[in-house]
């Protein structure tokens, strides 16, 4: 996701030019990627995709994600947070999602500091949506920002792990912290107007 260019996608209309890059990354595109998430849920699972996406293709990722998802209970951190070695080792087992031991234990490392975190801020969202940013850069031209490395730093902080600045970035364009689709794409405008709607959790 490293170009400002656009590409006319399966209906003509341009896009963001990484969606040609697998027949799944359009409707990814199209439905989710940069419009705002607050369901906490939904959060903690996008964060913990892009953590695992590091150092593989995202088309691996999002391929594998029902099966991330039945994996762990559908990423509903209070059940993950409770998991220990025996749900580890069956994790380790599973060929449908990525079996990297660390990345595995970092999940559930994470789910309980998430548990630690909406008790203390009420929601993963309140907490996320505090560091929203504007468009620091050109679309898509940056894989690290000020902003994401400094929610990387207070993640790492707080005991999270596998959240690195280029992680995190990626999560914050994901979720919709940043509008980061090129300009000329037709789904920017959708975003920016679903982020106009979207009330910022308290």
């Amino acid at each position: 996701m490293s170009t400002t260019t656009t590409l006319a996608g399966s209906d003509g209309r341009p896009r963001c030019r990484w969606c040609a890059g697998a027949p799944e990354f359009e409707p990814y595109h199209d439905r989710e990627w940069g419009f705002p998430v607050s369901d906490d849920v939904r959060l903690f699972e996008k964060l913990c995709l892009e953590s695992f996406q590091s150092g593989l293709s995202w088309r691996t990722i999002l391929a594998k994600r029902e099966n991330f998802r039945r994996a762990f209970d559908g990423f509903d951190f209070h059940r993950v947070a409770r998991y220990g070695e025996p749900q580890v080792a069956r994790l380790l087992q599973d060929a449908g999602i990525v079996r990297h031991r660390g990345k595995i234990e970092a999940v559930v490392n994470n789910a309980r500091c998430a548990v630690q975190l909406q008790a203390e801020c009420g929601s993963l969202a309140a907490y996320f949506w505090r560091h929203e940013t504007g468009r620091a850069a050109a679309p898509q031209t940056a894989s690290v920002t000020p902003e994401s490395a400094a929610l990387s730093k207070d993640l790492k902080k707080r005991g999270w792990k596998f959240v690195g600045p280029t992680t995190v970035y990626a999560f914050m364009q994901a979720m919709g912290l940043v509008n980061d689709h090129a300009e000329g794409c037709v789904t920017a405008a959708e975003v920016a107007e679903a982020r106009r709607r979207f009330r910022v959790p308290g």
